[in-house]
């Protein structure tokens, strides 16, 4: 199998506007405030034990493929997780303390649980001794014709020797309803739409594989929904720019204000916003970094 090569596209002379990446317009679609406080404020926050939990499994499932074929076994990944969790610890000293209140240790040990529990799951999901990845941790970027950029990290990229692409995305949470599926593909197609600009080919199939149930969600895209995923990209690049001329980041409430760090700066919960910050001699101008792994995509 040939692996993808990274790179971006020509927008035809165009200058780049703005850089988007799949968590960044998720965040704006989920709450344009969400949206300001990461991007434009950029106010650390907490990392939580589930999403740490996915970084953790994302790495043993990256690592076990640089095990030969024949040793990818359950045992094998599962003998990774205690030098990936190190790795993990070494790299940031501050997951030492991710577990709080009267027992951590039992807390620790619960969450390992769970850890394993999700990596012997995708061996239930997909057999690794029969697959060769073309890539994994793909950084993939382009420029489209409006001049927005587009970037991101995808998971795996699968090529099949007559060359058809799978997409492959690991999620350690549960499947979503059926009434939620479009949104939880968005991601998908996203990068599907990257690799379109990129290389003159629709990916044969986006496959989203959710360790927290085991379920498998599938979709193969067409030219058609890739069309429509940009015009969605741009309106949203639109709507951002809106809220970055006007100072108005509007909060979104929703049943994911449960889990967000910034209730007490939020105007839904009785806080209020800091000042938008000055950058450049512009306020509110936005800077879509991509990590090789933003927790917050794996859950």
């Amino acid at each position: 199998m040939t692996a993808i090569e990274t790179g971006a596209a020509s927008s035809g002379g165009a200058s780049v506007i703005g850089t988007l990446s799949p968590s960044r317009a998720g965040d704006f679609m989920t709450c344009p405030l969400l949206y300001r406080f990461r991007v434009i404020d950029r106010i650390p926050e907490r990392p939580s034990p589930a999403a740490v939990r996915g970084t953790l499994v994302h790495a043993v499932l990256e690592r076990l493929f640089d095990i030969p074929a024949a040793e990818r076994t359950p045992a094998a990944a599962l003998e990774l997780l205690g030098p990936e969790w190190e790795r993990l610890l070494a790299e940031e000293p501050e997951l030492a303390d991710l577990f709080d209140g009267a027992d951590v240790e039992a807390a620790r040990v619960e969450w390992l649980a769970e850890a394993r529990a999700m990596v012997e799951r995708y061996f239930v999901l997909e057999d690794p001794r029969r697959l060769e990845p073309a890539n994994r941790e793909l950084y993939v970027e382009t420029v489209l014709e409006s001049g927005l950029q587009l970037r991101g990290y995808i998971d795996r990229l699968d090529v099949a020797p007559t060359g058809e692409v799978r997409v492959v995305d690991y999620k350690t949470g549960k499947a979503p309803r059926a009434d939620f599926e479009a949104r939880a593909l968005f991601q998908m197609k996203f990068y599907a739409l990257v690799l379109w600009r990129l290389h003159g080919t629709v990916p044969r199939l986006l496959q989203l594989m959710y360790l927290g149930n085991g379920e498998v969600l599938r979709y193969s895209p067409d030219e058609a929904d890739l069309r429509a995923t940009e015009r969605k990209v741009d309106a949203l690049w639109q709507a951002i720019r809106r809220a970055m001329d006007s100072g108005e980041w509007r909060p979104r409430k929703s049943r994911l204000c449960d889990w967000c760090d910034h209730q007490q700066r939020c105007p839904s919960f009785g806080g209020e916003p800091p000042p938008l910050p000055v950058v450049g001699g512009g306020t509110g101008t936005p800077r879509d970094e991509v990590s090789p792994r933003d927790p917050r995509d794996d859950v």
